[in-house]
């Protein structure tokens, strides 16, 4: 049935989570795969089912291994007054100086950070200004990065998140070769 559904131009998804039992629904494919490209983990979604709204978070999108299309998505409804757990992905804004004056390498750690808000409290991403890193070794860190205070971090904040390195560089050997050898 979910092959028939894709023929017509159908994406299978279903709706799970707060106070709602799995229900699976059909969402348009085309508008879906448009409105869901942009969208991270932690964007909150209306849901209209039967006529009811539903706040919900996109958990998974399946995709194609070969054609990369949309095969399914997985919703996670929740609720606007209870904490909620989920992953925020971290952008990188400006430039750092020690890369651009000192030709240092950007080296990225954590690419998202775990938190724990209100849903109304939850950012869509993180945004980390790296012009900040001056010199070969400046590192930034989970514990440096800076979020609303009703945005609770629970990733290690050990975790590196940036640092910027002197490039790696090797000595070649010349070697003289005799003529006739």
């Amino acid at each position: 049935q979910v092959k028939a559904l894709r023929r017509e131009g159908k994406l299978p998804a279903v709706v799970y989570g707060h106070h709602l039992n799995a229900l699976p629904i059909t969402l348009d494919a085309r508008e879906a795969s448009r409105v869901l490209a942009g969208i991270t983990s932690s964007h909150l979604l209306s849901i209209n089912i039967q006529g009811e709204l539903h706040t919900a978070l996109v958990r998974q999108k399946q995709r194609h291994p070969v054609r990369g299309d949309l095969l399914h998505v997985d919703f996670l409804a929740v609720s606007m007054t209870e904490k909620l757990r989920t992953m925020v992905v971290i952008q990188l804004e400006g430039e750092a100086p020690a890369v651009k004056e000192k030709d240092g390498l950007l080296v990225t750690g954590v690419e998202e950070l775990e938190v724990e808000c209100l849903p109304a409290d939850l950012p869509e991403r993180i945004i980390v200004d790296i012009s900040t890193l001056k010199d070969i070794g400046d590192t930034i860190y989970v514990r440096d990065v800076q979020l609303p205070p009703a945005v609770e971090v629970l990733t290690d904040p050990d975790e590196m998140v940036v640092l910027v390195t002197a490039p790696v560089t090797e000595e070649v050997e010349m070697v003289e070769v005799e003529a006739g050898a």
